[in-house]
């Protein structure tokens, strides 16, 4: 096992990522959403890639645009998206549960409007289309189907965009989540501070880190923890 670098949210700026990855040489690095690569992801990271594993999860703010959404989905990393499953990546099983609550499908505790994507297409009708399917905002929207696939499932480490309870705008549905999947560690993006919730891991059940604009979270094997700002 080795190190693992989750990097908050980016908003296109990829150099403070870059200068640590080669300073560092961790295992892997995880995007923890709202990357916004200026152009496709690979083309972003090429110094890199060839020294770590490049994986991630998006944010709200990657399906602004038509860019915003090609330059991730459709670039040459897009298979790394953890999204919805669960990834051994540097001896620790990962999962990913990107994108965020909306109300016009979910927000916890309520009950949720639409279960999928299909079923919120369909109701939704052709002027709800884009590209032939679902709108590009909602393809950063949680659905409950994506949470439940992860739900059944088991992981060491999982990464959010939104916060679980501890956070001031957190929710009670990720630490649920985090539990279900017997998670030791979970580590979110989104609000753009950092955040050590350790007076809150007793009760939450695992360890919950928040990772702030720019900022690295650096989790080796021993399972320290040091953050990382842009300076």
């Amino acid at each position: 096992m080795g190190d693992l670098f989750f990097c908050g949210d980016t908003h296109g700026e990829f150099q403070h990522v870059i200068d640590a990855v080669k300073l560092h040489r961790p295992v892997a690095i995880i995007f923890l959403g709202d990357l916004q690569a200026k152009r496709p992801l690979e083309v972003e990271l090429e110094e890199i890639t060839d020294l770590t594993e490049v994986w991630f999860i998006h944010g709200n703010h990657d399906t602004d645009s038509d860019a915003d959404y090609d330059h991730l989905f459709s670039s040459n990393l897009a298979n790394r998206n953890l999204h919805g499953r669960v990834v051994e990546i540097g001896g620790y099983r990962i999962a990913g549960l990107g994108g965020v609550f909306r109300g016009q499908v979910w927000i916890p505790p309520t009950d949720p409007k639409f279960d999928s994507q299909e079923d919120y297409a369909h109701h939704g009708g052709k002027g709800n289309l884009w590209r032939g399917g679902l709108t590009r905002k909602h393809r950063s929207t949680i659905f409950p189907i994506d949470y439940a696939s992860l739900a059944s499932q088991k992981a060491d480490i999982l990464v959010t965009h939104e916060a679980p309870s501890c956070h001031p705008h957190g929710f009670p549905t990720i630490d649920q989540l985090a539990r279900s999947m017997d998670v030791g560690w979970s580590f979110h993006g989104h609000h753009h501070d950092d955040y050590d919730y350790k007076k809150a891991w007793k009760s939450l059940g695992f360890n919950a880190y928040g990772v702030g604009l720019c900022s690295i979270a650096r989790f080796d094997s021993i399972a320290t923890f040091i953050l990382s700002a842009r300076k």
